[in-house]
């Protein structure tokens, strides 16, 4: 079962039947690429110039694939090997099957590029912390493996795109760039291009509401009229004297100006009649009766002559006149003074 190589090197060679590590009770294995060696395995190896840390190949020739590992411990049974149960399934191996192990030296890796098979792995709050956790317990990446990821209760397996420099590196000690590559399970959204009719609709709304706003701006540019103004009219006099200010007029809107000029059509014939309030002097006020004194209304009586009246008002004023103060009936020191000496 080993072979020893020719020259002043040497290289471990050896088949063993394979088993998951779960048969030893190390299911602890599972969470990275450690496998479990008999102890033969051991004193061969230390016999042997060999690198360290100790790498091995491992290879299925029935189905020519490779992978690579690390050892934990050498305690298994004496032609037996134990690894973990991701790396049976990348390698397509099942229980018992003979394998074959190779010492193998690697170059330090220093890009990586990997895919999850989920997006799930991505919704992790810090995937980035997690993937660096676990992979503390690899001690090299091999090019289409499958690695394993238990986090909070679940697994999660992530493919490993590239390797660089070479198909398979060792990640002990190094600084390694790592790249994420879109999950298996992505898939892009697609673009939805609007239709032309709702193109078409779209615009000619657009242009129904900026015509509307147009028209608004222009009903708020146009000043509102007011529809009252104080001490607006015709002024008027009551001594009957001609007016010295000038009339403010009224406004009106253009609905009720209309209305007022039509209503004055037809009731212009009224004004022009004789008495009536069309022919009474500009500038004087009239309370029921007209500039010369006579009553417009036939039914008011009609009021003494002017003459008369003035005659009454100088008989009133008259005894108002004639009529003379009393004096006080008693005065305060009043009377004659005496002295007394």
């Amino acid at each position: 079962m080993f072979r020893r190589g020719g020259g002043g090197g040497s290289r471990f060679e050896a088949k063993y039947r394979v088993y998951p590590v779960s048969f030893i009770d190390k299911t602890q294995l599972e969470n990275g690429d450690k496998v479990i060696l008999p102890p033969s395995a051991l004193d061969r190896l230390a016999s042997l110039r060999i690198d360290y840390p100790m790498l091995f190949q491992i290879c299925n020739p029935k189905e020519k694939k490779t992978s690579h590992c690390g050892v934990l411990e050498f305690v298994a049974d004496e032609g037996h090997a134990y690894i973990p149960y991701w790396m049976m399934q990348n390698l397509l191996l099942s229980e018992g099957d003979l394998v074959k192990f190779s010492s193998i030296s690697l170059s330090k890796g220093t890009y990586v590029k990997l895919r999850p098979h989920t997006s799930d792995f991505l919704d992790i709050s810090n995937p980035k912390a997690v993937l660096e956790m676990t992979l503390r317990n690899y001690s090299c990446l091999t090019k289409g493996d499958a690695i394993l990821v238990n986090y909070n209760n679940k697994r999660y397996f992530i493919d490993i795109v590239e390797t660089q420099p070479g198909d398979a590196v060792t990640i002990i000690e190094t600084d390694c760039e790592v790249d994420f590559a879109p999950p298996l399970d992505y898939v892009e959204p697609q673009k939805v291009f609007p239709a032309k009719g709702a193109a078409a609709g779209a615009s000619g709304s657009a242009s129904a509401a900026a015509a509307g706003k147009a028209s608004k701006s222009e009903e708020q540019e146009e000043e509102p009229q007011p529809s009252f103004v104080p001490f607006a009219g015709q002024a008027r006099r009551l001594d009957g004297k001609p007016q010295s200010s000038v009339s403010i007029p009224i406004p009106q809107k253009r609905e009720e100006a209309g209305a007022s000029s039509s209503f004055g059509n037809k009731s212009g014939s009224s004004l022009g009649k004789p008495g009536s309030l069309g022919k009474r002097a500009a500038g004087k006020l009239v309370f029921g009766r007209d500039s010369t004194g006579k009553s417009v209304d036939p039914d008011l009586p009609k009021p003494p002559p002017l003459s008369a009246r003035h005659h009454a008002a100088a008989a009133a004023k008259k005894p108002k006149e004639e009529e003379k103060p009393e004096p006080p009936k008693f005065q305060a020191f009043s009377g004659k003074s005496y002295k007394m000496t």
